[in-house]
């Protein structure tokens, strides 16, 4: 078992910037990868940006490439989620996941934390 919390939520302006963080406690020893996702009022959740723990490989989907910026603490087992620019878009409440070498899913989630971009 892993579990994930974050942190690092807030009101922004547009245009401003926040930084999430994810701290992972547990079997962090067989983590395979964390993720960012979000969850906008009314939509599905999405992916944001993701690592693979062991090889430091990052991913970004769409919505955040260029602006957000993901990276990693391995020895305090966080992971981070830089976000510059931002829009009222980008409102959302944003998750952390987890996902360990045995299934490669993210299947540990943390409660969320809430993102409102104002314009």
């Amino acid at each position: 078992q892993v579990q994930v919390v974050e942190s690092g939520g807030g009101l922004v302006q547009a245009g401003g910037s926040l930084r999430l963080s994810c701290t992972a406690s547990g079997r962090t020893f067989s983590l395979y990868a964390m993720g960012w996702f979000r969850q906008a009022p009314g939509k599905k959740r999405e992916s944001v940006a993701g690592v693979i723990w062991s090889t430091g490989s990052t991913y970004y989907e769409d919505s955040g490439k260029g602006r957000f910026t993901i990276s990693t603490d391995n020895a305090k087992n966080t992971v981070y989620l830089q976000m510059n620019s931002l829009k009222p878009e980008d409102t959302a409440v944003y998750y952390c996941a987890a996902a360990l070498k045995a299934t490669q899913a993210y299947d540990y989630w943390g409660q969320g934390t809430q993102v409102t971009v104002s314009s």
